[in-house]
Parts: C-alpha cells; sequence; structure tokens
C-alpha cells in the first residue's frame, strides 16, 4: 500500500479494534494513527505548545462523528479552515445515518460519508475498499509550504 499513514479518529475501542484488523485483513499495512477524541486529532493535526503537529499529514483521515470533547464535525471543520490541512482527505466514518448529519458533512468539506456497517464482513469490505481508493487510487494534493 502507499506508505501514507491513516488518522483513524474514533474513540470506541472496539471499533478502533475492528478497523484495525479489517484493514491488516485486506493487506492495508499503513501505519495508523489513532486518536481517541476530537481533542487528540486536533493535537496530531495541529500540535500544542508542548508537542509540535505531525511532520508529514496523513494520507486520509477516517473521522467519527459522535466523540467526547469536540465532536467530529467540529474536528472537520477545523481542518477545513486551517490553510495547511484544509486539502487533507477526510471520510466521514460513523454509524449516524441521520440525514442532518450527511448533509453537515458534506457542507464541511467531507471527502466522503461513509456508514459503518454493523456486520463484520461488510464492515471488513467497507474497510478494504476505503483503503484501496484513499490509498492507491486517491491523488492526495501537495501539503502548502509553510513560508
Amino acid at each position: 500500500m502507499n506508505p501514507g499513514k491513516i488518522m483513524l479518529v474514533e474513540d470506541n475501542p472496539d471499533d478502533v479494534a475492528l478497523t484495525m484488523r479489517a484493514l491488516q485483513s485486506h493487506n492495508i499495512t499503513n501505519d495508523v494513527i489513532v486518536a481517541q477524541d476530537g481533542v487528540q486529532a486536533l493535537e496530531c493535526l495541529f500540535g500544542t505548545k508542548d508537542r509540535p503537529a505531525l511532520e508529514e499529514l496523513p494520507a486520509v483521515v477516517l473521522l467519527d462523528l459522535k466523540l467526547p470533547k469536540v465532536n467530529g464535525m467540529e474536528v472537520l471543520q477545523r481542518i477545513r479552515a486551517d490553510e495547511r490541512t484544509r486539502l487533507l482527505p477526510v471520510v466521514i466514518l460513523t454509524s449516524s445515518d441521520e440525514e442532518r448529519d450527511v448533509i453537515d458533512g458534506y457542507s464541511l468539506g467531507a471527502n466522503s460519508y461513509v456508514r459503518k456497517p454493523v456486520d463484520f464482513v461488510e464492515f471488513t469490505k467497507a474497510a478494504q475498499q476505503l483503503g484501496l481508493y484513499w490509498l492507491l487510487m486517491n491523488r492526495v494534493p501537495p501539503t502548502p509550504r509553510s513560508p
């Protein structure tokens, strides 16, 4: 697979484990950065006074919506508001099938909205397809250079 990293923003440890297993079962061996809430995701992407931001942006962010501290829509909004991350591919990967969430996600600049399948076999197929598309087929925009 593409050497790019995947950022998985997911607070449910079972869903993290399921996603990791699904990716590995389809030989998607990219490094996965896991953020367990919106604050961790933002700290990884933008840094803090004590910790710098990731030097290289991930190839794709898989973003849950229902997150503690800062919800997924707010994370997406912050990603799109910053010059360095505004073109970063973001796939909303959530259990929500609410029409409002779909509309809001795309309105805020999500590249894709995928509802998590409940069934493990369906979930592994979805993870494989996401991995193949976003890591192999999709061309990531260049990262803006700092002045």
